[in-house]
């Protein structure tokens, strides 16, 4: 695979460990395979990614995670952090860029053109916003922490996200996370466990294998005198935790192997198709166009390219495509439907007012309505 096979860690409740299992997946997937390029990133402000896999304590890169979406290269983001991870720094004002962002497949339109391989992980923020949107829209795998009916009940949002984008639902997965493994039911669901997944698997949605449990000694490591956050595989071996998020780990990894393909790799052929299309209709429409201008007969299209003109007009039917100067057609608007009586409209000074009101107007010139035995032009402007 040429194209990073991507992992988004998502959950519009907060507190259900998204960034630990974000965090945490990436070093048990590189200790599953070493020589696998893994990638991190965060949407999120809280420098989690950060604390955890920066070995310097100040950042060798001068940009971060937010100039993905300004149009930067990839490349020069990326810092190589603790355990041979790789990460893009955290940005604290990413909320900032919101309105520049125009849809949610700007992060796929960056990703598909890059040189980056491998597993990359986005953890997102407890929000479906235009961040979240992208990280959605760009993911192979979807992981959704879930640790309580409410979790739950806001899973819908990411399904139809998904379906109103045509997207396969198929790379969602559930996964009980915090799980108090003491807590114990009468009936047929034991524990929580087992209740959250029959509640998922009753709404129709798929699971990861197993659960994460809630471990005080796990907590424990994101808070200490240092100021630092410590790996699970590491500072957790004792817990069960470590046992489950290693099985995670394993899931991930297989579904990245059995990808014959990755969901960047199918938007860069959609693009690239969809680039050729747009070329074929364009070179249809230009053999099709007539090289005078439709009022003076002035040529205007050559083997060159196309002299400067004011309009483009297209008959209805296809059979008239062609350019308008400028000053032709307000010669022609002003002598014909206004009764002017300048032959030169240049003169006439209503005329600067009409371009600049055509310049973001299209109109239609057509024959009246409800004329009959004669013709009738009629100009109808739309803005």
């Amino acid at each position: 695979m040429a194209r990073p096979y991507v992992v988004v860690v998502s959950s519009e409740k907060g507190g259900v460990g998204k960034t630990t299992l974000a965090t945490n997946l990436a070093i048990y997937l590189k200790a599953l395979h070493e020589e696998l390029p893994v990638t991190l990133c965060s949407f999120d402000n809280h420098f989690s990614v950060d604390r955890m896999f920066r070995i310097n304590k100040q950042s060798q890169k001068s940009g971060d995670v937010g100039a993905l979406f300004n149009g930067a290269n990839l490349e020069p983001l990326l810092e190589t952090g603790e355990f041979g991870v790789q990460f893009i720094p955290s940005n604290q004002n990413l909320a900032d860029l919101r309105e520049r962002i125009s849809g949610p497949d700007i992060l796929a339109r960056k990703l598909s053109g890059t040189g980056l391989t491998g597993i990359l992980i986005i953890d997102t923020r407890p929000d479906l916003d235009i961040f979240t949107q992208n990280a959605l829209f760009s993911a192979d795998r979807v992981i959704v922490p879930v640790k309580d009916a409410p979790s739950l009940t806001n899973c819908k949002n990411l399904y139809d996200f998904f379906e109103r984008h045509q997207l396969g639902k198929s790379a969602l997965r559930i996964l009980p996370c915090l799980i108090d493994s003491r807590i114990h039911y009468d009936g047929p669901f034991r524990d929580p466990y087992q209740l959250l997944k029959a509640y998922a698997i009753n709404r129709g949605y798929r699971c990861l294998e197993g659960f994460i449990a809630k471990s005080p000694k796990v907590e424990s490591l994101n808070t200490n005198p240092e100021g630092k956050i410590y790996p699970i595989i590491s500072h957790g071996r004792g817990t069960e935790v470590h046992l489950q998020m290693a099985h995670v780990a394993r899931q991930v990894f297989l579904s990245y192997k059995e990808a014959e393909s990755t969901r960047l790799d199918r938007y860069a052929e959609f693009q690239e198709q969809h680039r050729a299309d747009k070329d074929r209709m364009f070179k249809q429409r230009l053999q099709s166009l007539q090289a005078e201008c439709l009022i003076c007969g002035k040529r205007l299209v050559s083997e060159q390219g196309i002299e400067p003109a004011g309009y483009y007009v297209e008959k209805s039917d296809g059979s008239v495509a062609t350019f308008i100067e400028e000053d032709c057609l307000t010669d022609l608007v002003f002598n014909n439907f206004y009764g002017s009586d300048q032959p030169d409209s240049r003169l006439n000074p209503m005329a600067d007012l009409f371009r600049e009101s055509a310049q973001n107007t299209y109109f239609v010139l057509r024959r009246a309505p409800h004329t009959r035995n004669f013709f009738k032009q009629q100009i109808s402007f739309y803005r």
